[in-house]
């Protein structure tokens, strides 16, 4: 977020990073970030909630399965339906997501984010 996004200021002076410099508050979520906190706690077997938005999780899903652009342009992530990895000691996974939620709930909720955007008739 550029310093000036209307909402950048509300997010800067905010309280809770009060004890951050302007250069310590990052602007986006950032790959260092994941590969410095994130994947170590993974290497440790600790579980990590990563809490993100469509795009975000596309982009996890691109990478960690190696799909293409096409595929990952065809995928529907349900919303606010929990994805699940498992890994093997290298951070690959063992077998593609899974989601926790019965199959006809996380089936309806891909058709729904399908749904996005089309014309309503």
């Amino acid at each position: 977020m550029e310093p000036n996004h209307p909402f950048y200021s509300n997010i800067s002076k905010d309280r809770r990073y009060a004890d951050l410099t302007e250069d310590q508050l990052p602007s986006c979520e950032t790959l260092t970030f994941c590969n410095e906190e994130i994947v170590p706690q993974i290497k440790e077997g600790k579980r990590v909630l990563i809490a993100a938005h469509g795009n975000s999780l596309r982009g996890i899903a691109k990478h960690l399965e190696g799909l293409s652009e096409e595929a990952i342009m065809e995928l529907n992530l349900p919303t606010g339906i929990p994805i699940v990895y498992e890994w093997d000691k290298n951070l690959k996974p063992i077998k593609p997501m899974q989601f926790l939620g019965d199959e006809e709930m996380v089936r309806k909720a891909m058709e729904a984010v399908a749904a996005q955007g089309k014309a309503k008739k």
